[in-house]
């Protein structure tokens, strides 16, 4: 056998094992995404075939000002989760790298969490969070109720609405927490020792040789939760339904407007539009947060 044939083989070998993959990836994911794309400059109501209409649906958002609402809403959610899961996650994992006695259980109960369905998730909180009934203000009512504070109505208040879908958000972050805590297990601790020996505290410490080392993990998870931010959509939505008198438009976010237009107001070639460009937007800051790690993260040699 030639060497020639002999690599052919080899190299039909290797497709024949990643077919099952091409596969799924050009029927599911590949093929949907070119069809969507098509879509986005159609008019296409679902019960009758799309009618080409070129960037009318992009134009369209420039004068919608349910899409700009929205858009801005989920900006503000991504400006103050992203930073708050960071810094909490962080936090966590610093605590948990320390010795401390059933610090597998520490990690499990914070890990554990991840693992519930949003669905889930999301009722919990709606129990947690009910202005009469829930756990939140009956702890607040046991502590401060002599000073006649009894909490607020978390989800009803359009004006917690946001912080009520932040601090939910908040308690997934345990699969962040596992990463970091990876993370810091591979800093050296004779580097450590070193800068204890030339006098820098703990806090100096971890500014200028922790962070550091790990910068690289904690770009990928800024950038995961970037992704994840934008796309929110599975808690408001449910918490939102199951709100009464609440106002529903606090808790309206880019996806779900999207998801509205496409199946709720047979709008699917804006709906589309409405993907293609949270895909844009997400491609573009991911590249400025990449152009940014050229500076901020150090890659270790």
């Amino acid at each position: 056998m030639s060497s020639r044939t002999a690599q052919l083989k080899r190299d039909l070998t290797g497709w024949i094992w990643v077919s099952p993959w091409l596969f799924g990836f050009l029927v599911f994911l590949l093929g949907p995404m070119l069809v969507s794309l098509y879509y986005s400059f159609t008019d296409y109501p679902l019960l009758e075939p799309p009618i080409w209409t070129g960037l009318a649906n992009y134009r369209r958002m420039l004068t919608d000002d349910t899409f700009r609402d929205v858009l801005w809403r989920t900006a503000r959610f991504a400006i103050l989760f992203i930073p708050l899961a960071t810094a909490l996650s962080l936090a966590i994992a610093g605590l948990l790298n320390e010795r401390v006695k059933a610090g597998g259980f520490f990690q499990a109960a914070v890990f554990i969490p991840t693992l519930v369905p949003m669905a889930g998730s999301a009722m919990i909180w709606l129990w947690m969070l009910n202005g009469e009934y829930g756990l939140i203000n009956q702890v607040i009512k046991a502590v401060l109720g002599w000073a006649g504070v009894t909490g607020p109505n978390w989800l009803a208040d359009s004006r917690l609405a946001m912080a009520s879908i932040v601090m939910i958000s908040l308690w997934s972050i345990g699969q962040m927490v596992v990463v970091y805590l990876a993370a810091l297990k591979e800093v050296p601790d004779e580097m450590l020792e070193a800068a204890a020996l030339d006098g820098m505290g703990p806090i100096r410490r971890f500014i200028s040789i922790v962070l550091p080392m790990i910068s690289p993990v904690i770009l990928f998870n800024v950038i995961t939760l970037m992704i994840g931010a934008l796309q929110i959509f599975a808690i408001p939505y449910i918490i939102s339904a199951a709100t009464p008198g609440g106002d529903p438009r606090s808790m309206y976010f880019y996806t779900m407007y999207m998801y509205d237009n496409g199946f709720r107001y047979g709008q699917m070639g804006y709906a589309s539009a409405q993907a293609w460009v949270q895909l844009l937007i997400t491609l573009g800051l991911t590249a400025v947060m990449f152009l940014a790690s050229r500076k901020l993260v150090h890659y270790r040699s």
